[in-house]
């Protein structure tokens, strides 16, 4: 599940960084923007953990196809760091929610003949048997 934790710590840095950008009060926009995407983020990431909504993080990608388009259309270039950040998160975002969660852990099917709970005596793929 780091692929969640990843999420949820970038959705935090998206809350704060009104704050670190130091946006000025009267770009709502941009505060708005920031904050609901971090909120959306962090709500999707941590929804991952229960069982029946395993694959909320895949809502994610719309989320990081947003701040990608946000960041890329919300100002002219030379795109100030704020917008650069947007973009930046948006693109890790994205990497991140195409991850499934257990991204660390072998195959289910691997799992599950460690285990023991495979059968053994019914013949593997190809053909082949396992020789022990």
């Amino acid at each position: 599940m780091w692929p969640r934790v990843v999420e949820v710590m970038l959705g935090c840095w998206l809350v704060l960084s009104p704050f670190i950008f130091r946006h000025a009060a009267e770009q709502w926009g941009l505060w708005l923007n920031d904050m609901s995407c971090g909120a959306a983020v962090v709500a999707l990431a941590l929804l991952s953990w229960w069982p029946p909504c395993r694959r909320a993080h895949l809502a994610i990608i719309g989320v990081g196809l947003w701040l990608v388009g946000f960041g890329y259309l919300s100002s002219t270039p030379p795109a100030p760091p704020a917008s650069q950040n947007e973009i930046l998160v948006g693109v890790l975002l994205l990497m991140f929610a195409i991850l499934p969660s257990e991204a660390s852990l072998p195959p289910r099917s691997w799992r599950q003949y460690w285990a023991g709970e495979l059968d053994t005596d019914t013949p593997h793929p190809r053909g082949t048997r396992d020789p022990s």
